[in-house]
């Protein structure tokens, strides 16, 4: 992807053509996915990133274009199932503009086409660009009598029957020309999305990522009462074949389609050039969380239709219209309100409740707001971020996203701050059990102090017990012990494996519960019963205890061996100056953060009493000590990357540590071998840099013959 591909000033010609190649059959499938499919694969700035780049080249080695160019392509061929209509007038994309300095550029290469000085009056319309699907409406004597998809531009869907069913849609028009081909945009709400997928869900059916998605599903169903019973809606702003003209600008055209009976978008502006432009862009961004629909930029039209008649069509867009997109990663919207979650080590979070929002395609209603810092503005070390501004509730503020990353508040508007918006008070209290949260020194995070009083705590620990890198008992996932919880039937680790003893026979409560039978109930039992036997390694994972993850909890259980000695010299390390503590701290990746939370962690009476009430159900298995004697990778950093084709990575990564390598996910100066399967790409590279010995599978197995 993006971190492979050459710049194109540096691409030879042989490079080009297998790059437009590549362009070509990547846009492709994202025009089928998007048009046809109704699923697109690309995020919309992935999508303009790739076209760009495209046409790009395409300008840099013009014999290269290719007969099936993305940059002639518009939209995607029809889907099986549907008849085939044949625009009368090609129904064209637009080109687009990301920056205000192209809205300057294409103001002036208007003007030179039209031969009008700067100082020549020229006005355009601006409008909002709906995300949704086009649609072209035909209008024969007044009568609806077909409606099409786009398709690719010159055929379209036969979707008559199922814009029929769309009140925004008139069946008949009052004064319209003989022949009226109306174009626009068929969306869905934010309410209607969300209650579409609401309903979606309690009937067992798919759900929709966005409400683009879910108003082109919804369109183009085979079965026109399916599409009756979506909340559809539609937007006019063009038109094709004509048998008299609407008007004799682009504004009086939208205005006559409004008087014939057509919903015209409300924030459609007669703007004089493009200073005047780009403000009605920026009021309307501003806007967009609260106009109720998606939209993804602002579209610019030249306003005199005699212009636009002169102007003409380039092979694929009109020159006398630009669409102006937003950024695709970032969108403004209002924080509605500051809830703070309490996590499994105690970690008070607090999250943002926005007013919902599409951001680089998915709608955003909640965002993380990271910490007590960041909310007052500044860092862990108590410098300013976003230039000092606080989030207060009522704030105007811009959410970014970046693909699957969770959405964050990334600015403020304060020019939009309510005149009533207060700072936000963090609570030092826990929202959950009223218990003390507190922040220590060096921490950027509040935590709650009620340990396993607090129902949060609790209830994340219990998750993180049957989680898969832990005691992973099968048919007791989240969902199941947030249930038991609530009902009282467990509340730490140990009652999971007295529930059958605490129940009777336990069988005959369970499978009268709701999505239990008595099939599932033995089958929970018996998985219950299989887990009581657990390596050392999961058992200390499973304790939730912060700063001890999968890898610490393996290191330590290789480095003791028993849950006895474990247990021990915990215990015994609570004395800073003893030699358990020294001993401790000396295991390699252990460090005195890990070791105090593991001390405190035992130190506490509640916590302790659970844990050892854990283990007298269980059968701890001592975990494999490493062999170091003899071994030819005792002591040394590992990394395996590539194919491997004799083992699996798990295996490999058991196989070195059971020997005493530490295995590393990536390449450094401290590496001291990687073993390189087929594919290895960008670690074998750094390694050569950094001239780590390379070996292939064979050879690791030729290495450790014998350890």
């Amino acid at each position: 992807m993006a971190e492979q591909e050459i710049a194109v000033k540096e691409l030879s010609e042989a490079d080009a053509r297998v790059e437009l190649e590549r362009l070509a059959t990547l846009l492709a499938e994202a025009n089928t996915a998007y048009h046809t499919e109704d699923a697109p694969e690309l995020s919309d700035a992935e999508y303009d990133r790739l076209k760009r780049r495209n046409a790009e080249i395409e300008a840099r080695f013009p014999t290269l274009k290719r007969a099936d160019s993305p940059s002639e392509q518009v939209g995607a061929p029809v889907a099986d199932g549907f008849a085939k209509v044949r625009h009368e007038m090609r129904m064209m994309s637009l080109s687009n503009a990301f920056e205000d300095d192209d809205i300057t550029s294409f103001d002036q290469s208007i003007r030179r086409y039209l031969g009008l000085s700067d100082a020549d009056p020229l006005a355009y319309t601006a409008e909002p660009k709906i995300d949704g699907l086009s649609l072209s409406l035909r209008y024969e004597n007044g009568k609806l009598v077909q409606a099409a998809t786009r398709g690719d531009g010159t055929t379209g869907e036969n979707v008559t029957a199922n814009a029929r069913t769309i009140d925004d849609i008139p069946e008949t028009l009052s004064g319209a020309p003989e022949v009226l081909e109306v174009r626009g945009e068929v969306y869905m709400s934010h309410a209607d999305f969300a209650d579409l997928n609401a309903r979606q869900a309690a009937k067992g059916a798919k759900t929709f990522a966005n409400p683009r998605n879910a108003a082109a599903g919804s369109l183009r169903q085979l079965d026109a009462s399916i599409t009756k019973d979506r909340p559809l809606r539609f937007f006019a702003y063009s038109w094709g074949a004509l048998s008299a003209a609407l008007a004799d600008t682009q504004i009086g055209a939208i205005q006559r389609l409004k008087e014939l009976g057509f919903q015209t978008n409300p924030l459609t502006k007669r703007c004089d050039g493009p200073a005047d432009m780009i403000a009605h862009y920026k009021a309307i961004e501003e806007q967009r969380a609260t106009l109720g629909y998606d939209i993804d930029g602002v579209v610019y039209k030249v306003d005199d239709l005699g212009y636009q008649s002169r102007l003409g069509f380039r092979s694929t867009t009109p020159r006398w219209a630009i669409a102006h997109k937003f950024p695709a990663e970032l969108a403004w919207t209002r924080l509605e309100a500051i809830d703070i979650q309490v996590g499994r080590t105690g970690a008070l979070s607090p999250v943002a409740r926005l007013t919902p929002v599409t951001v680089g395609g998915v709608v955003v209603s909640n965002a993380t707001l990271h910490n007590e810092d960041y909310i007052a503005g500044r860092d862990a070390n108590g410098a300013p971020i976003r230039g000092g501004k606080d989030i207060r509730i009522g704030d105007w503020v811009q959410v970014y996203r970046a693909g699957d990353v969770i959405p964050k508040v990334a600015d403020v508007d304060l020019d939009k701050r309510p005149d009533a918006a207060q700072p936000y008070e963090f609570p030092k209290l826990c929202p959950e059990c009223g218990s003390e949260a507190i922040r220590e020194e060096g921490d950027a995070v509040r935590r709650c102090s009620g340990g396993l009083i607090c129902p949060a705590q609790a209830v994340e620990k219990l998750k993180h017990f049957v989680s898969r890198a832990a005691f992973d008992i099968e048919g007791l996932g989240a969902k199941q012990v947030e249930q038991f919880y609530n009902d009282g039937w467990i509340k730490e680790p140990a009652d999971i494996f007295t529930l059958k003893d605490r129940y009777g026979s336990g069988l005959q409560q369970l499978k009268n519960r709701e999505g239990w039978g008595e099939k599932s109930a033995q089958n929970l039992f018996d998985a219950i019963e299989e887990k009581r036997t657990i390596p050392l390694g999961r058992l200390i994972f499973s304790l939730g205890i912060r700063h001890v993850g999968e890898v610490v909890a393996n290191l330590l259980a290789r480095s003791y061996g028993t849950w006895d000695a474990f247990q021990s010299a915990i215990d015994a390390a609570h004395d800073p100056d003893s030699e358990a503590w020294a001993g401790l701290v000396g295991i390699d990746g252990i460090g005195t953060v890990v070791a105090n939370s593991l001390v405190n962690s035992f130190a506490q009476e509640a916590e302790r009493a659970s844990i050892d009430r854990l283990v007298a159900q269980l059968t701890v298995q001592a975990a494999e000590r490493p062999r170091t004697e003899g071994s030819p990778v005792a002591g040394k950093t590992v990394v395996f990357t590539g194919t491997l084709e004799r083992m699996t990575r798990a295996e490999a990564k058991a196989r070195a540590e059971s020997l005493g390598a530490k295995v590393s996910g990536s390449v450094s100066a401290k590496t001291d071998l990687l073993v390189a399967g087929p594919g290895a790409g960008s670690k074998e590279t750094k390694a050569r840099d950094l001239g780590v010995q390379i070996i292939d599978e064979d050879g690791w197995f030729d290495l450790i013959e014998g350890a």
